[in-house]
C-alpha cells in the first residue's frame, strides 16, 4: 500500500504549479510536531502541501503525501500505514482532507503520541477540529489559509512581488503606500473591480472561462461532502444550507432579521444558528459581532455576509455596491484584526478605529466627532487625510 501511495504522490506532484507561495507559507512554524491548515476549498491548501513536500525532498528528508479521500484507502488503517512509513525511515507526514477519514481526530492523536514524526494536515473547515476540541486541539498548531488578497491577485497576474502592510501603516501612511503601488503602472481601480468579481480563489487563473461554475461546484462540495463527512448535517438537509446562502445574498447585512431569514430559508430558528455557524466555519459566510463584551455580548452575529465578493457575484443576480464594499473590507480585515460592527460607523477595528465605508464622495458627517475615525472610499485611486482608498485594504496580507 505504501508503494501505491508514493506512486500517486509522484504523479500528483508533477501536476501542481508550485512556483508561487501564498502569504501563509512564511508564517507557518514547520518545526512544530503537528500542524493544521484549514481554509475554504480552492484556496490552495493542497498546493501548499506539495510546496512543502518539494522542500523536504530537496533537503533529503523522507516525506509522504496522502490524500485521505483516495478511494483505495477505504478500509485501510491509517495507524498501520504510518507505522510502516516510520519504520522505513519516514520523518514527515502530509495529510490532505483529513475530515474525509472516519474518526480522524482519534487517529491523529494516536499518531502524535506514538510516533516520532512531524505531521501537517489540511481540512476545509475549522469545525473538523471542534469535534476534537479537548485532546487533539492541545496538540495542534492551527493556521487559517484565506483566499487571495488583492495584493496576491496582482502578484500572480503580473508575476511580480509587492509588499504587504500593517493596518497602522495603511491608516497612517496610505498616500505614500498608494503612490508606490500605483507606480507599477496598474489601472488600480480596473484591477480592483476585476478582483472583486473573480480574484479571490486561485483557481481562477486556471479556469477563467468557467470560473463561476467551478466556484458554485466548490461550494456544493463543501456542503455535500465536507459538512456531511463531519456529521454536522444529514445529506437530505444540505439543500437548506444552499437555500440559506441565497437568502443571505438577498438580505442587506445591516438588516439582519433572523425570523425573516429562517422563514425564507425554510429553517427553524434553532437550526438557523447552527447552520450559520457551519457555513461560517466552512468559510462560506462571514459573521461580524457587535462591539460589546462580557455579559452583554449576544450570541447572534450583528451582520452576516457571504464570505467574499466572488461568492456575492456568483450567487446574487444584482449585488448591491454597498454590500460588495462592506464584504470586501470585512473579508480582508477580519482575517488579520478583530472586527466588530460599530454603532457610529460601519465597523470598528481592533476596538479602536471606527470605519465608515462608501463611495469616493462619502463625507465625514456621521463620524466627524469620533477619535481614530476614517472614511474608506471606493472609486478612489489615492486618498488624503483620514480618507483612504478601499482597495488598499487588500494589501494587509
Amino acid at each position: 500500500m505504501l508503494d501505491k501511495i508514493i506512486k500517486y504522490q509522484n504523479r500528483l506532484q508533477t501536476s501542481f504549479d508550485i512556483t508561487y507561495k501564498r502569504y501563509l507559507y512564511d508564517e507557518i512554524e514547520f518545526d512544530d510536531k503537528m500542524i493544521a491548515v484549514f481554509g475554504a476549498r480552492g484556496v490552495g491548501k493542497t498546493t501548499l502541501l506539495f510546496q512543502y513536500l518539494g522542500e523536504l525532498q530537496a533537503r533529503g528528508d523522507k516525506a509522504l503525501y496522502i490524500s485521505l479521500d483516495y478511494p483505495f484507502l477505504s478500509g485501510v488503517d491509517l495507524i498501520d500505514l504510518v507505522e510502516e512509513f516510520v519504520e522505513s525511515g519516514g520523518k514527515y507526514l502530509l495529510l490532505d482532507e483529513v475530515h474525509r477519514y472516519e474518526d480522524f481526530a482519534a487517529h491523529l492523536k494516536t499518531i502524535y503520541d506514538l510516533f516520532e514524526i512531524k505531521v501537517i494536515f489540511t481540512s476545509s473547515s475549522a469545525t473538523s477540529l471542534l469535534n476534537a476540541r479537548s485532546d487533539l486541539s492541545r496538540r495542534v498548531t492551527l493556521y487559517n489559509l484565506n483566499g487571495f488578497s488583492f495584493r496576491e491577485y496582482l502578484e500572480v497576474k503580473y508575476k511580480l512581488m509587492l509588499d504587504s502592510y500593517s493596518l497602522e501603516d495603511i491608516l497612517g501612511k496610505h498616500r505614500t503606500i498608494a503612490k508606490e503601488i500605483i507606480a507599477h503602472g496598474f489601472d488600480i481601480l480596473g484591477e480592483f473591480g476585476a478582483y472583486l468579481k473573480t480574484g479571490y480563489y486561485p483557481f481562477y487563473f486556471d479556469k477563467k472561462s468557467v470560473y463561476y461554475q467551478n466556484l458554485l461546484n466548490t461550494i456544493n462540495l463543501t456542503i455535500d461532502l465536507d459538512l456531511t463527512s463531519l456529521g454536522l448535517i444529514e445529506q437530505k438537509y444540505t439543500y437548506k444550507l444552499k437555500k440559506l446562502m441565497e437568502v443571505v445574498c438577498e438580505s442587506k447585512p445591516f438588516e439582519v432579521n433572523y425570523s425573516k431569514i429562517a422563514t425564507m430559508a425554510e429553517i427553524s430558528r434553532v437550526k438557523l444558528y447552527d447552520y450559520i455557524t457551519y457555513l461560517n466555519d466552512g468559510q462560506m459566510l462571514l459573521l461580524v459581532d457587535e462591539n460589546v463584551a462580557g455579559l452583554k455580548k449576544v450570541q447572534k452575529p450583528a451582520k452576516i455576509y457571504l464570505n467574499n465578493t466572488n461568492l456575492l457575484y456568483a450567487y446574487c443576480e444584482n449585488a448591491e455596491i454597498g454590500t460588495v464594499r462592506e464584504t470586501f473590507f470585512a473579508n480582508q480585515v477580519a482575517s488579520r484584526y478583530p472586527l466588530n460592527v460599530s454603532k457610529e460607523g460601519d465597523f470598528v477595528v481592533s476596538r479602536k478605529y471606527t470605519i465608515e465605508i462608501g463611495g469616493k464622495d462619502k463625507g465625514f458627517g456621521q463620524i466627524k466627532e469620533l477619535p481614530d475615525s476614517y472614511i474608506v472610499a471606493d472609486g478612489l485611486t489615492a486618498g488624503s487625510g483620514n480618507k483612504i482608498p478601499l482597495w488598499l485594504f487588500g494589501f494587509l496580507y
